[in-house]
């Protein structure tokens, strides 16, 4: 009679060298009962617990064609570790006339043969499981001392021979570059690309991409956070990046995930959420389209013309960027530079005085004390557990009161006024061909920009409110800037090509 061997080991305790093991023990049993072997379905590190098996499923299938009257495995337990499931596959297998034999086990075919292979099923059943629950009692473990678990520690970290987390210099170079960079402005397929012509990779061996990154960015264990299950514990693990670093950058990334159409296509669109048409004074979104020739072409187009309730032109991006990027560096073309540098330093000083970073620092210098005291009771021999406790609380506490600070303060910048100035000539003279002075000039000095056919109204971000410039090129936004009431020029008309 022929028959089919399956084997398998799972990924805990055993090796290649038990398929073999089974593999030999399966042909003399075959051999001494005279069944031809006519086949071999073998699994991998594969868990009995699930039938999530290909070999296994292949079994099942070809088990269907009936070339073979009996699978054959070296015990029980490698067929299946669950009842349910191994219930089900025996059922298909004794349709298609096919019955399970043991190597090992010597069951047979009448009720107490029946009554074996139930116990023994369940008996494999069982050990799985409390393999299972000795495997995450251990991981527990480790997770409640801050240790490693097996899994890629991330960029930025090793593990030791105990099981603990150290920072690799290098690599944390890496990771501080990363952030610092992100927080700068700069974009992240910049970042990415950059990484990459260095020959940077990932702590997988990887070439970085934009999951790659953002998984950097998001991680908490950079600001000293142990992650396991959900639960975060301060100070767990070595810091790589302050808190006002980290937090910074997770307001950028929110502002940015709340800015719709920032890269659709190739490219980066400067004018997303700034850009309205102004027919409907919805949001225009960037866009890119290809030609018959293959010639890709960059646009902004109306939301609602998508939608086919406007029938307003689609504009192309790059002409249309460039008019309000002149329109930007005219602006700094004036004789009063130093009276807008002075304005913006003034500015930043009353930034700092916001009432929210008030509220917040004092809070934080509370919370600070009452720490200090509860350490304090601590080691006067007050009950451990409930100050321990407390502790951890005011800890928490401690670190959401910081994360707010930091996006608070992050909202403003504190410049002295000769820095002010010479970012000012900088970006006055520089013939900003990169897309970060670009957007540095776009998110600076332009609030909204609304798009007829024909003509763009521009309103720059200036004085004690907005100035309205609707003349391109401008000729006289040093006047409007310095008025306490709008200016409205004369508008000229922008030809604008669209793609085919």
């Amino acid at each position: 009679m022929n028959v089919v061997i399956y084997a398998r080991f799972s990924s805990h305790s055993q090796t290649e060298q038990s398929i073999e093991g089974q593999l030999r023990v399966c042909y003399e049993y075959a051999n001494a009962h005279n069944y031809t072997v006519i086949g071999e379905y073998i699994d991998r590190a594969q868990s009995g617990t699930s039938d999530n098996r290909q070999d296994f499923q292949r079994m099942i299938q070809d088990s269907e064609k009936k070339t073979f009257q009996f699978v054959l495995v070296y015990q029980l337990d490698r067929f299946a570790r669950n009842r349910y499931d191994s219930a089900i596959h025996k059922a298909k297998l004794k349709k298609n006339g096919v019955r399970v034999l043991s190597a090992k086990e010597n069951i047979t075919d009448d009720a107490s043969g029946i009554l074996i292979e139930g116990v023994l099923e369940s008996m494999a059943e069982y050990y799985s499981v409390e393999l299972a629950q000795k495997i995450n009692r251990g991981m527990q473990l480790n997770a409640e001392k801050c240790l490693s678990n097996g899994s890629n520690p991330g960029l930025g970290y090793r593990v030791n021979k105990n099981r603990q987390f150290y920072i690799d210099k290098k690599e944390a170079a890496i990771v501080r570059e990363i952030f610092e960079r992100y927080a700068s402005g700069e974009i992240v397929a910049d970042i990415i690309n950059d990484l990459n012509d260095r020959n940077i990779r990932t702590s997988r061996g990887n070439e970085f991409n934009k999951n790659s990154i953002s998984r950097i960015l998001h991680n908490k264990r950079y600001i000293g956070y142990y992650l396991y299950k959900g639960k975060e514990t301060p100070g767990g693990m070595p810091r790589i990046i302050d808190d006002e670093l980290f937090y910074r950058v997770q307001h950028l990334l929110e502002k940015n995930k709340a800015a719709p159409g920032h890269t659709h296509g190739k490219g980066e669109y400067l004018l997303t959420t700034k850009l309205y048409c102004g027919h409907y004074y919805a949001q225009m979104t960037g866009y890119s389209g290809t030609s018959k020739c293959r010639k890709v072409y960059h646009y902004y187009i109306c939301n609602n013309t998508k939608i086919k309730k406007c029938k307003s032109k689609i504009v192309a991006k790059d002409l249309l960027e460039n008019t309000v990027i002149d329109a930007c560096v005219h602006f700094l073309n004036t004789e009063k530079m130093e009276i807008i540098a002075e304005m913006i330093f003034h500015s930043c000083q009353d930034d700092i005085n916001v009432a929210s970073i008030k509220r917040l620092t004092l809070a934080l210098r509370e919370t600070e004390g009452v720490i200090e005291n509860l350490w304090n009771a601590l080691e006067h021999g007050q009950n451990p557990d409930i100050i321990t406790n407390r502790i951890k609380s005011r800890e928490s506490e401690k670190a959401q009161i910081e994360k707010q600070l930091a996006i608070e303060k992050s909202k403003i910048q504190s410049y002295d006024y000769p820095r002010i100035l010479s970012f000012l000539e900088r970006m006055k003279g520089h013939n900003n061909n990169t897309f970060a002075d670009r957007k540095t000039l776009a998110h600076a000095f332009i609030h909204s920009v609304y798009h007829h056919n024909d003509y763009l109204i521009i309103i720059l971000n200036g004085g004690k409110g907005l100035v309205t410039e609707e003349n391109i090129p401008l000729k006289s936004i040093e006047n409007a800037f310095f008025s306490d009431v709008d200016q409205t020029f004369s508008s000229s008309p922008v030809s604008m090509p669209v793609p085919p």
